[in-house]
């Protein structure tokens, strides 16, 4: 197994959030945990193939994320198009931690995760909170750190996995 570089990333909530642009034909959706959580889960699996995160199978990823004491199903954003497909998602924890950001890859360069990522913003925002943090490997093929930076995500850490 290759050495992976992660950045623990972190955007102050002092400085102006943007206003999610949703992409035409693309509405934020309410997570239903019974109705979306094996969606969900096939949408990170798709978003993960090719690198750039990993999701466990879900018999193990749902209990594992609806058990923890930083999960709260209103801080899971679910972006969905017009056939009520659901093409992106923010997971948050509550401590203001995006645990995972995926879009689909037909959707990728067009907005979804800024907007996603710019909801999530604001939330935190109203929730009073500081700053928001997210992990990423450096070497993330999806773009992931070209978008963070975009939004005013800095470096805070930075450290090496095997």
């Amino acid at each position: 197994m290759r050495e992976r570089l992660v950045l623990r990333l972190r955007r102050s909530l002092t400085a102006p959030v943007p206003k999610p642009a949703w992409p035409a034909g693309i509405r934020l959706a309410p997570f239903e945990p019974d109705r979306h959580a094996q969606r969900v889960h096939a949408l990170l699996v798709e978003a993960y193939a090719r690198g750039g995160g990993y999701v466990e199978p879900f018999a193990i990823w749902w209990p594992s994320l609806r058990d923890d004491s930083e999960y709260d199903p209103a801080l899971v954003f679910m972006a969905a198009n017009e056939q009520d497909e659901i093409v992106g998602v923010a997971q948050c924890w509550t401590s203001a931690f995006v645990k995972d950001l995926a879009v689909v890859p037909a959707m990728r360069r067009q907005g979804l995760g800024s907007a996603l990522l710019s909801h999530v913003l604001g939330n935190f925002a109203d929730r009073g909170f500081s700053h928001v943090d997210l992990k990423v490997e450096a070497d993330n093929p999806s773009g992931a750190l070209r978008l963070y930076r975009s939004l005013g995500f800095e470096t805070v850490e930075s450290y090496r996995l095997a």
